[in-house]
This record gives C-alpha cells, sequence and structure tokens, in this order.
C-alpha cells in the first residue's frame, strides 16, 4: 500500500522540480542560440563545397591520368598536352620523372618546386592528396597523379632485345583555391588556412561595419584546436557589436567527415559572418515554472491527506481489527473474550468502510450475540471512484501544460534572422545540387567526345568505363536521330519520352512512374568535330538515389526538390515520384520563389503553421545560370521551429514535457494503487459479506503478501472458527469465544 502513495507523491514533487528547472533556466538572449547554429551550420555548408569542389577536381586529374593511354614513343611534352586538354584550364602543369625527380616537361605557370619532391611524392601506392603551396605570395593547390608510360622503344635496337620496366611519372596540376559564395545578404565567407590567414573571401550584399571584426580568424582558429577533433569540426560565436547589430560567426573545417579524404592534410577552414539585429524581448519564465511547480505541489499535498485518511489509515485499521479478531480464534485463552468484545471500528468510507461493518458482524457472530447478516448491494463512491478523482486532479495540472499553456506563437516565436539562415542554407542546398547535375553534365560531355570515329566496341568500352567512373549514372545510351536506341551500357532506361532533343543539357525524360527519371544529355559530334544536324544523342540517366544522398543536411529539415509543376523530384525524406508537395503552403513557397518567364527566380522563406507546430521553410531556385537555369526546379526546405533552440518553442517544449511526465506519473502511480489494493480490496468486500451472511464453504485465499492479503489470511481463519463452531453445533456441542468446545448442560 505504501510504495504506490509515496512513488505518486515523490514522483509529482520531482516533476513540480524539474518544471522549476527546465522553464526558469529559460532567459531571452541577445542573440539567439537558434541564430548561432544556423551560422555554424551554413559554414559547414559552406566548408563541405568547397571540399567537394576539390575533391571533384583531385579525382578528376587521377582519373584523366588512369585512363592515358601511353606507348613507348610517348613523350612527356605529348603526354602532358593530353593530360591537361580536358577539364578546367590549370594555372600550371608539369610532368616529373618519378625516380629522379627530374622535370621532364611543363605548361601554363611555373609549378612551384618548393611543394613538389617528386621521388617521395610518387611513392606508395595510395591516392596522393593535394597540398597547398605558396608561390609569390599566393597560395596555390597542388593536384598530383601517377602516370605510367611503356619504356621507350629504341629503334636502332633488335626488338627481340628490349628490356627495361616501364616509366613512371608523376603529373602536378597546380590551380588556385576554389572560389567561395557567400550566401544571404550581408554574409561574409572567408577561406583560413591554419594559422588563421585569409586566402579567399566571398561577399554577399554589403557587409556592415559590425561584421568586419579582425579577431574573428584567430578566435575560429583557436576554437578549432580546441574542438580535439582532427577533421569535420564546426562552431559559432558572437563577434563585435556596433548600433544595436551584433557579429554571429560560424567555422568549420574543409576535411572529410567519414575517414581519409583530398581536403584532410589543407588545414583549410571557412568563417562565415553576419551582423544581426540583437533582440530586446523579454522571455522570463521563472515565475510561471515556480507558479505551476506551487500548484503540482498544493495537489500532491491534497492527495496526499486524502489518500492518506481515506485509503492508508482505513486499510491500517482493518489490518489490525482482522488480525485482532484472528488471534482471539486461534489462540484462546483468557484474552480471546476481551479481544472479542471490543468493537471494530468503521473508518473511511467505501470498501473499508464495508469490510469494516462485515468484521464487526463477524465478532458478534462469533460472540453467539448475532446471526448471520445480509448486506445490502453496493451503493455510492468506492475507492475506484477515489483513484479517479485523484487522477482527474492530476489531469487539472496536467492537461493544461500540454495543451494550453506557453502556446509559442507562429508570427513571433521564430526571429528574422533564423528565417534568413533556412533561406540561405536552402540556397546552399540548391547551388550543392546545381553543381552536381552540372559535373555530371561534364562527364557526360567527355565520355561524347570520345566517342566519335570509334567502332560499336569501343564505343561501348568508353560508356562503360564512364559508367563506372562516375557512379552517380545509372544508365548511358545513345538515341540516333528517330529517337531509337543504339546502344546502351547499364541498367533498363527510365525514360518514357522518345523525342530527341536538340541541344545539350539536363532534363527529366519522364512525367510518371514510381521513380523519376533525371537525365544529362549532349549532341554526340561527328569524326570531324562538327555536331550533325540532329546528331546522334548520348543520355546519362542520374540515378535519383544519388541525387537524394546530397540532400540532407544537419538542422535543415526535410528537403525537396521540385520540378515547374512543383512535383517532387527528389526528397531526402520518404516520398512518391510526381507527387505534390506535403502540405500547401510549401507549394505557395515554391511557387513564390519562381521568377517571370525566362527568369531563375529568387528565393524565398516564412514560417509556417506544419502538422508538428510551427515551420522554418524555405524555397530557392535550383540555379540561376548554368545547364539547369532554364527547368524552372526548385529546392524546398522545411525545419520544425521545435527543433530550433529558440526561448518560445523551448517553454513549449518544457511545458509539454512537464504535463506529459505529470500525467504519466499519476496514471502509472495510481494504477499500481488500484491493481495492488484497490481492486484487491473490492474482492474482498464480496467475500467478506458472504462470509457474514452465513457462506462458510467459500474458502479465502490471499494472493498478495501485503495488508489486503493479512486480511484475507485473517478472514480465512474467522471462517475457519465459524465453520468449527456450526459444526459443533450441529453435534450438539459448544464453542466459546476462542473456539474451545464444550458440553451443554441443563440448567436446573
Amino acid at each position: 500500500m505504501r510504495p504506490p502513495i509515496a512513488s505518486l507523491i515523490v514522483l509529482l514533487l520531482v516533476v513540480a522540480a524539474l518544471t522549476v528547472i527546465g522553464l526558469g533556466g529559460i532567459s531571452a538572449e541577445r542573440v539567439p542560440q537558434a541564430v548561432l547554429n544556423g551560422e555554424q551550420q551554413i559554414a559547414a555548408d559552406t566548408a563541405l563545397s568547397t571540399r567537394t569542389t576539390i575533391d571533384v577536381e583531385a579525382r578528376s586529374v587521377r582519373r584523366t591520368a588512369g585512363a592515358f593511354v601511353a606507348t613507348g614513343t610517348t613523350t612527356p611534352a605529348t603526354a602532358l598536352k593530353a593530360l591537361t586538354s580536358t577539364g578546367n584550364a590549370a594555372h600550371g602543369s608539369a610532368l616529373f620523372d618519378a625516380r629522379t625527380g627530374k622535370l621532364l616537361a611543363s605548361g601554363g605557370k611555373t609549378v612551384p618546386s618548393t611543394g613538389v619532391d617528386a621521388t617521395t611524392t610518387a611513392s606508395g601506392h595510395n591516392a596522393i592528396p593535394p597540398r597547398m603551396v605558396t608561390s609569390g605570395g599566393t597560395r596555390r593547390l597542388l593536384y598530383f597523379a601517377r602516370v605510367t608510360v611503356p619504356a621507350q622503344v629504341d629503334a636502332n635496337q633488335d626488338q627481340n632485345q628490349q628490356s627495361g620496366a616501364d616509366r613512371q611519372w608523376l603529373l602536378v596540376v597546380s590551380e588556385t583555391l576554389p572560389a567561395l559564395t557567400a550566401y544571404g545578404d550581408g554574409r561574409t565567407a572567408v577561406a583560413l588556412d591554419a594559422r588563421g590567414e585569409t586566402l579567399v573571401t566571398a561577399v554577399h550584399g554589403t557587409a556592415s561595419s559590425a561584421a568586419a571584426d579582425s579577431g574573428l580568424p584567430a578566435a575560429a582558429v583557436r576554437a578549432a584546436k580546441d574542438s580535439g577533433r582532427d577533421s569535420d569540426a564546426s562552431g559559432s560565436m558572437l563577434g563585435s557589436s556596433v548600433g544595436g547589430r551584433r557579429t554571429v560567426a560560424g567555422w568549420a573545417q574543409v576535411a572529410s567527415a567519414t575517414g581519409p579524404g583530398d581536403t584532410d592534410g589543407l588545414g583549410l577552414m571557412v568563417l562565415t559572418s553576419r551582423a544581426v539585429p540583437a533582440t530586446t524581448a523579454n522571455a522570463d519564465y521563472s515565475s510561471f515554472a515556480l507558479e505551476a511547480a506551487a500548484a503540482l505541489a498544493g495537489i500532491v499535498l491534497v492527495l496526499g491527506l486524502v489518500l492518506r485518511f481515506f485509503v492508508q489509515q482505513p486499510l491500517l485499521q482493518l489490518y489490525l481489527s482482522s488480525s485482532r479478531l484472528a488471534r482471539a480464534v486461534t489462540e484462546g485463552g483468557p484474552t480471546a473474550f476481551e479481544e472479542l468484545s471490543r468493537p471494530v471500528p468503521a473508518t473511511g468510507f467505501g470498501e473499508p468502510a464495508r469490510i469494516a461493518r462485515a468484521l464487526e458482524s463477524l465478532r458478534l457472530q462469533l460472540l453467539g450475540e448475532s446471526g448471520p447478516q445480509e448486506f445490502p448491494p453496493r451503493r455510492g463512491p468506492g475507492g475506484r471512484a477515489l483513484a479517479v478523482l485523484a487522477l482527474v486532479l492530476v489531469a487539472c495540472w496536467a492537461i493544461p501544460m500540454i495543451f494550453v499553456l506557453n502556446r509559442a506563437n507562429t508570427a513571433t516565436a521564430v526571429p528574422a534572422p533564423v528565417l534568413t539562415v533556412q533561406q540561405a542554407r536552402t540556397e546552399i542546398a540548391a547551388n550543392r545540387i546545381r553543381q552536381s547535375l552540372d559535373q555530371s553534365y561534364t562527364d557526360l560531355s567527355d565520355a561524347a567526345a570520345a566517342l566519335p570515329g570509334k567502332t560499336d566496341s569501343a564505343r561501348t568500352e568508353i560508356l562503360r568505363r564512364a559508367l563506372n567512373d562516375h557512379k552517380q549514372y545509372r544508365s548511358l545510351y545513345l538515341l540516333d536521330r528517330s529517337g531509337d536506341e543504339t546502344l546502351r551500357v547499364g541498367a533498363t532506361p527510365l525514360r518514357t519520352i522518345v523525342h530527341v532533343p536538340r541541344g545539350s543539357g539536363i532534363t527529366t525524360v519522364n512525367t510518371s512512374g514510381r521513380i523519376p527519371a533525371i537525365a544529362a544529355y549532349v549532341q554526340v559530334p561527328v569524326a570531324n568535330g562538327k555536331a550533325a544536324a540532329p546528331g546522334v544523342v548520348l543520355f546519362g540517366e542520374i540515378d535519383v538515389k544519388a541525387l537524394n544522398s546530397i540532400l540532407p543536411r544537419p538542422k535543415l529539415g526535410s528537403v525537396w526538390v521540385t520540378d515547374g509543376d512543383s512535383r517532387v523530384l527528389a526528397a531526402s525524406v520518404g516520398y512518391r515520384a510526381f507527387q505534390a508537395l506535403p502540405d500547401a503552403g510549401l507549394t505557395r513557397l515554391a511557387r513564390a520563389a519562381k521568377g517571370a518567364p525566362g527568369t531563375a527566380g529568387a528565393s524565398a522563406s516564412a514560417v509556417l503553421s506544419g502538422s508538428s507546430g510551427p515551420e522554418v521553410d524555405a524555397a530557392a531556385p535550383l540555379a540561376q545560370s548554368g545547364h539547369t537555369a532554364g527547368l524552372g526546379w526548385h529546392v524546398v526546405t522545411a525545419e520544425p521551429a521545435a527543433a530550433l533552440q529558440l526561448p518560445a518553442m523551448q517553454a513549449e517544449q518544457r511545458t509539454i514535457l512537464a504535463g506529459i511526465l505529470g500525467l504519466t506519473a499519476g496514471v502509472a502511480c495510481l494504477g499500481w494503487l488500484y491493481v495492488v489494493v484497490i481492486r484487491p480490496l473490492r474482492s474482498v468486500d464480496v467475500l467478506v459479506e458472504r462470509l457474514a451472511g452465513g457462506d462458510r464453504r467459500t474458502v479465502l485465499h490471499p494472493v498478495n503478501h501485503d495488508e489486503v492479503g493479512s486480511v484475507t489470511r485473517s478472514l480465512e481463519l474467522i471462517r475457519q472458527a465459524l465453520a468449527e463452531r456450526g459444526r459443533a453445533g450441529r453435534s450438539g456441542q459448544a464453542v466459546g469465544p476462542s473456539g474451545s468446545r464444550y458440553e451443554n448442560t441443563p440448567q436446573g
């Protein structure tokens, strides 16, 4: 009996204390933590874009070197020209002898020799990561690849006597650091080296004077060192304050998060900063927390008193009275009559009171002063009603906490800087997807350039190699001018559109089905380098899973890629192809981001009401330039405001949590009390009334080893004594109060 009552009191008091701690710790900050977290994620997203650019270039250099077919007569100059004829224009390139370190050929700007030790660099078998060097006061990135060339053939020597190992060359490509892009008006993005020196800077719009904080780079470097992580660390910090605006900065290392990568040893870091208006809203929930805790403490006091006086004490009294009667009928002795002569007090109400009245009737029957007594059917409230009333009392506190109090206002809960962060991150996501699609187009163009003049078997081999090198493709195929497929490698195409488009670009080649078919397409030139009129078109269907995999980002929420009709083409969450966005507000937001016909449009953001509360939503055009600009595609994001560290949302969440905890504690403990006390008492009530009514046959079995079980055991002893008395009466014997028999003697 005591454990559930004590647990109820203790747990509700703990909930009251947690309410004070949780809500009392919420206070308005000059810059909400959600803004700091958002700037950290913008820096991390920008660092990811930089890392992706460097990784792609490093793989491109290695792939070009691996695909280069050399012969024994290939000279370094011709090899270097072939190796650097595709891709972005390099600032400089060179070929070194991997064994001697001798410079064999060079092109473009001079490759810094201080950054190249060809013999050491080319040793080993793993991919050589890029390096950052300084030349003429400018930082450059060096990309490396090994080139294997067959042993040189000497025309004057007998062919049977030719011998020698293959030659090993080291290709070095020198390029400047990738350009940064700053997203969001007034934001500055800076690339830093390991010492905090600025390498590349980008500004979107006009940066305010508050954002020009010269101490931020050094602070970011110190924070990165203090993070204790070798790669992929990020963080945020506050800068200077000018005219009511405070600088918010985020930093992130340009390194791989999934293991060794090409950028891990560069020591690059991205620092973004933006001046935001400092908030003046007062959000002090300590008084509410104290009032809510005091109300719950008052409920605990009332429940404790009610359960003590109406459950605990009556049950203890029943336990003592039943034990006294059982002791009187079993032990006998001179005190038995005295024990039986003491009336059973009728305390409490409901089942305890009825059991007490039945015990009093049994006491009189043991004394021979009365016979069996019938009791009226149950009327009025009992222990079950008391438990329900106690639960209602707890619910009167918990339900308003869960559904009414501290509800966040959708219009004011999310500060404007948080909206701009979501919009900027959506633009970054759109740019990342555009870069992926543009890279797919570039890779397809390289494959198409190698096809003219080749046999079908050679074309098949080129396409198969391209499919293996570029995992984003699920299928590569050629269409002739009539739309018939003439050559294919990979999976069966998903396309349903049969016409052959003109030009080159990115498009969808189906409008229905379970999987969207997004494809890059390139007109294949004829052997002389000129494109045929209708042309043969090379299609590369892009695996939508590869596109889906680059959409998720921490604290960005759900991400969708939609076509010009706002139908979903890809998403970071489960979806069906070409379905509408899950909310009409998102569809309106995507349409609001569209521009005039022929233009790409502009990003937009808003706070909308979702199924789980306010959401911070944004939409951005997929591209404003490049091969995807004319598609009219958009990227739409939705992050629940509850996932952001905003005072209003924190207060709502913690208020709901306190209500749920209080209601759960009440239901659990009162349910426990009902199972172990109230329900067994109801069963004992029925049995003891039958026993007092003359039922001597029903054996009373105690179920639990507690107060109710003790009462049941005592009643069983009383039943046995009454049954013995009945048998003795039928045999002509008399039974005393202690249960001892004696002969009836006539009185003269």
